[in-house]
């Protein structure tokens, strides 16, 4: 079989990259089931203790510009590319399998690539088989891969925020996230968790995002998922009015979910409440006999 000798990756619905517009101040319309964001994960809302709830996320543009990149850069040239042997892809499985290409060199940055091109044979075709895999998210992952960035979206346009109402847009940058904790990428995954701050979404679309999150993330990263408890810390009161059957049934099915936006609820009362109060709260009460 001959090997493609040039890398191709298909990336639905991909547009030119283009930079979003800096995060804009959340916003909640009483009048209306559409919930303006800096994204789930805008938690500037009214609370004294809201400036140290935030996770504030690196630079990841001064990042990409540090120093330390640049020097590690700094050898590269695009012969590098031409002499790096094409590795195939297949991502997916059914309907959704889907052959990609890339540059070897590109995958050894990721360590979990990185194992499977060391197990290949000088004689056997170079071939990576992901069938648990998100097609959309690794297409995504190539495309950062080769220009430090990645565009998801048709509605992506300059001075424009993204408009999501069924909650596509953000389970896509979401999925992006997991998968570049999964391959070791934690540049793209700042970069993915960037973009999420950029979403404007319905109260729908931010329940289908915590649910994601929650499924998806393990406990220790709080990075993504404190932002989410504390989003609906401050706004469930007025959301759930919006979507109370559906808020009910994701406290239930997802326990993590609800015991971490009550602690923040409850601490906040904590840091509120007088010495009186938080007295008699722990007051013994009398039992009849």
């Amino acid at each position: 079989m001959d090997t493609p000798q040039t890398p191709q990756v298909r990336v639905p619905g991909e547009t030119e990259s283009t930079q979003p517009e800096p995060n804009a101040t959340a916003t909640t319309n009483h009048n209306s089931t559409e919930v303006e964001m800096g994204g789930t994960q805008d938690t500037n809302q009214p609370g004294p203790e809201t400036a140290q709830e935030d996770l504030t996320l690196p630079d990841v543009q001064a990042e990409l510009e540090s120093p330390a990149l640049a020097k590690k850069n700094a050898g590269f040239n695009f012969l590098d590319f031409l002499t790096s042997p094409i590795v195939e892809i297949v991502v997916g499985k059914g309907d959704d399998e889907t052959v990609m290409t890339a540059h070897q060199s590109l995958l050894m940055e990721a360590p979990l690539l990185a194992e499977f091109v060391k197990k290949f044979e000088s004689s056997s075709p170079r071939r990576i088989s992901l069938p648990e895999e998100d097609v959309d998210a690794f297409s995504c992952f190539l495309q950062f891969q080769y220009t430090r960035d990645y565009t998801v979206v048709q509605t992506e346009t300059p001075g424009e925020t993204a408009q999501d109402k069924s909650g596509d847009e953000l389970l896509r940058h979401a999925r992006i996230y997991t998968l570049a904790e999964k391959l070791g990428l934690p540049t793209l995954q700042r970069i993915s968790h960037g973009k999420i701050h950029k979403v404007q979404s319905s109260p729908g679309a931010e329940l289908s995002y915590a649910r994601y999150v929650y499924t998806h993330t393990p406990t220790t990263d709080t990075t993504i998922r404190k932002p989410v408890a504390t989003y609906w810390a401050n706004q469930s009161h007025v959301l759930r009015q919006e979507v109370g059957d559906d808020f009910k049934k994701l406290c239930i099915e997802v326990p993590e979910f609800s015991f971490d936006v009550l602690t923040i609820i409850l601490d906040r009362k904590l840091k509120n409440g007088s010495a009186d109060e938080i007295k008699g709260s722990a007051r013994k009460r009398r039992r009849d006999i």
